[in-house]
C-alpha cells in the first residue's frame, strides 16, 4: 500500500491491521489506513471489493447478522478506543459513528420526530434543547429553509433528494465523531446528487467524513482523501489529487482509466 505523508493533519480514527470475514472467508486482508479529522475519505474500488464490509465494520453493524471474525483493530481519537475490542457495547459505538445509507430510509414520522428520535434515545427530555438541535441539524442538512414551516409533517412526503437529506440531519442530530456515508447518491437524481456533494463540502467543517461511492468523479470533487479498494486489499491511499492524477499503483491507474471494473 502507498500512503501519502501529512503532518498537518490530525487522526480523527485509524484502521490497523484490520482482517475481517465470515466463518472461514476473508473478506477484508489486513487493512491500514487513517481517517482524518474534518475531512472527507473516499472509500472506491470495484463492486465486491470490500468497500461496504470496511465501512460497516466502524459502526459495528456487521454484528447484526451472526457470526463474524475481526483481527486487528478501528482505533477511534482522541480516546484512543478500539471500537472493535469485545468488551466495547456496539449499540455504544454506534451512538458515536452516525450512518446514511444507499437509499433514503426515514422513520415513518414527522420530520420532527426523525430528528429528535436519537436524543430522545439517549434521555434527553429538555424540549428547548430538542427544538434547538432539530433546527441545528436540519439547517446544516440545507434543508430548514424547505421544511421550517411543516416540522410535523410526515417525513416521507418529502423528495428522494430531501429525503436523504433529512437522514443525514438525523444522523448529525446526535453530533456523532463520524459520519460513514454509503453511496448516499446513488438513488437520486442529478439535481439532487450536486446539493448532497456540496453538503458534504461543507459538513467537513464538523465532521468527520468516510464514503463509499462508485462514482469517481464524485470521489475526485469531494474527497480530501481516496482509498483505492481491490478483492479485500487496500491498494492505495493518499491525497485525492495524487490518487487521481498520478497513483502510485499500477492497479489504481487501469481503474481510473476504466481498464477495469
Amino acid at each position: 500500500m502507498v500512503t501519502t505523508k501529512t503532518d498537518s493533519n490530525i487522526k480523527k480514527a485509524e484502521v490497523v491491521d484490520l482482517t475481517f470475514g465470515y466463518t472461514e472467508k476473508n473478506v477484508l486482508n489486513k487493512i491500514s489506513m487513517p481517517i482524518y479529522q474534518n475531512k472527507v475519505t473516499a472509500l472506491i474500488g470495484p463492486s465486491g471489493c470490500g468497500k461496504t464490509t470496511l465501512l460497516r465494520c466502524f459502526n459495528r453493524m456487521h454484528d447484526l447478522y451472526g457470526e463474524v471474525r475481526y483481527n486487528g483493530e478501528i482505533k477511534l481519537y482522541p480516546d484512543d478506543i478500539n471500537i472493535l475490542a469485545r468488551d466495547i457495547d456496539p449499540i455504544e459505538v454506534r451512538m458515536k459513528i452516525g450512518m446514511v445509507f444507499q437509499k433514503p430510509n426515514p422513520f415513518p414520522k414527522s420530520i420532527y420526530e426523525n430528528i429528535s428520535y436519537g436524543l430522545k434515545v439517549r434521555g434527553v427530555k429538555k424540549k428547548s434543547y430538542i427544538d434547538d438541535k432539530v433546527e441545528d441539524s436540519l439547517k446544516k442538512a440545507g434543508l430548514w429553509n424547505e421544511v421550517s414551516d411543516r416540522l410535523h409533517s410526515s417525513a416521507t412526503s418529502l423528495s428522494g433528494g430531501q429525503q436523504q437529506r433529512l437522514c443525514i440531519a438525523r444522523a448529525l442530530a446526535t453530533e456523532p465523531d463520524l459520519l460513514l456515508l454509503d453511496e448516499p447518491t446513488s438513488a437520486l437524481d442529478p439535481i439532487s446528487t450536486a446539493h448532497i456533494e456540496e453538503l458534504v463540502t461543507e459538513l467537513k467543517k464538523s465532521v468527520t467524513l468516510l464514503m463509499v461511492t462508485h462514482n469517481l468523479h464524485q470521489a475526485a470533487r469531494t474527497a480530501d482523501y481516496t482509498a483505492f479498494m481491490y478483492l479485500g486489499d487496500l491498494v492505495e491511499f493518499g491525497e485525492s489529487s495524487q490518487i487521481f492524477t498520478n497513483p502510485k499503483e499500477q492497479k489504481t491507474e487501469n481503474y481510473i482509466t476504466g481498464r477495469f471494473g
